[in-house]
């Protein structure tokens, strides 16, 4: 699997397990996506994935690495997708 095949399997799992926000925001704890049984199946690094989303701007997060146990109640945003400008004819 590519990167940005994971980061959207990143995406989806987010979406699945997180609390949507009134801004189109999506938020999970790190402890919840880390010990979430479908997430081990498909993410060999999860870490690696957040951090490839973090760079592209996908998700933000406080801090650089997260750690299993010590990080777990780190809260994950997915950030809502940018807003189409509407073309006014």
């Amino acid at each position: 699997m590519n990167v940005e095949e994971e980061v959207g399997k990143l995406k989806e799992e987010i979406q699945r397990l997180g609390q949507q926000q009134p801004d189109g925001s999506y938020k999970v704890t790190f402890g919840v996506l880390f010990n979430d049984d479908r997430c081990a199946n498909i993410f060999e690094a999860l870490v690696g994935t957040l951090r490839a989303a973090k760079k592209r701007k996908i998700v933000t997060y406080d801090g650089e690495l997260l750690l299993q146990g010590v990080h777990d109640n780190v809260e994950i945003t997915l950030l809502p997708p940018p807003a189409v400008a509407v073309a006014v004819a």
